[in-house]
C-alpha cells in the first residue's frame, strides 16, 4: 500500500496491432462524445453493456421514456430504458362513462409521444463521474 506516491519502472518492448472498435453512446438517440471510449473488440459489447446498465441508474426520470443505447459503428449493441413518470390522469374521475378514461389517457398518450420527439435530455455532471468510476 503507498501514501499516495508510487512509481512504476517499464521498458518498451514493441508495437502491436490490436483489432480496436469504437463504442458510442446515446441517450435519447442523441449521441454523448463524452461517454464514447475505444476498447479491444472482443470486449466491446461487454463494455457497453456494463455503461448502459451505469447510465440507467444514474439518470435521473423523466416526463417521457429515454432510450439508452451503445452503439459499434451503426450497429446497436445493448440498450435500456429509463421509464417515465406517469401522473394519475383519471383521479379525478368518479366512475362515469368508460370513452372519458379513455379519452384522457389517449391525450395523456400522444402529449407523451409528442415530447418524447422534443423533448432534450440533460445529464449531470455527477452523472458522469459515477458511470466513468470503476467498481
Amino acid at each position: 500500500m503507498t501514501e499516495g506516491y508510487a512509481s512504476l519502472d517499464y521498458e518498451f518492448y514493441e508495437y502491436r496491432i490490436v483489432e480496436v472498435s469504437k463504442v458510442d453512446i446515446l441517450v435519447n438517440r442523441e449521441r454523448v462524445d463524452a461517454l464514447a471510449f475505444l476498447i479491444v473488440k472482443d470486449q466491446a459489447r461487454k463494455r457497453g453493456k456494463e455503461i448502459v446498465e451505469r447510465l440507467v441508474e444514474v439518470l435521473p426520470r423523466q416526463q417521457f421514456t429515454i432510450p439508452v443505447q451503445a452503439a459499434i459503428g451503426g450497429e446497436v449493441v445493448a440498450r435500456e430504458d429509463i421509464k417515465s413518470f406517469r401522473k394519475d390522469v383519471i383521479q379525478k374521475l368518479y366512475g362515469g362513462d368508460r370513452t372519458r378514461k379513455d379519452k384522457l389517457l389517449d391525450k395523456q398518450k400522444k402529449g407523451k409521444e409528442r415530447m418524447k420527439l422534443i423533448g432534450r435530455v440533460e445529464i449531470p455532471q455527477t452523472a458522469f463521474f459515477d458511470v466513468l468510476r470503476k467498481r
